[in-house]
């Protein structure tokens, strides 16, 4: 394991999605965990935080924007980029998302390609600050 990799947490419910992009993250350099729950998800980032969290908005029990209110409210996560992974496309799900705190938008399926940028471009913000 590359220790010098930037750890990504993808909080996805659907295990084939969350398994081919773990995997296609994996390829390009990252070291990903999979947390299928937004419970499951906050526990892990308070003992190991990512550099990066990518999550679906439609969890089970507490939703992706409960979850990023959450962060943001704690000093501790609040500074960790969010990407919002979602096959919903409304205008209002996608300012509801952003309005929580939500630093980036993507439309599940989505082009692999536009999914690497958004995490390179989301990754250099957080390393220039």
């Amino acid at each position: 394991m590359n220790f010098d990799s930037p750890k990504i947490l993808l909080v996805e419910e659907d295990e084939i999605l969350s398994e081919i992009t773990s995997f296609r993250l994996e390829l390009l350099g990252f070291e990903v965990k999979v947390q299928r729950s937004a419970e499951d998800a906050l526990g892990y980032i308070h003992e190991s935080p990512p550099d990066l969290i990518i999550l679906d908005l439609y969890l089970p029990g507490m939703d992706g924007v409960e979850m990023i209110n959450r962060l943001q409210m704690d000093e501790g996560t609040a500074g960790i980029p969010t990407l919002v992974f979602s096959i919903d496309s409304d205008l209002n799900v996608v300012t509801r998302a952003h309005a929580a705190g939500a630093d980036d938008y993507l439309v599940v399926p989505y082009d692999p390609a536009v999914l690497q940028e958004k995490i390179a471009r989301l990754l250099n913000q957080t390393a220039t600050k």
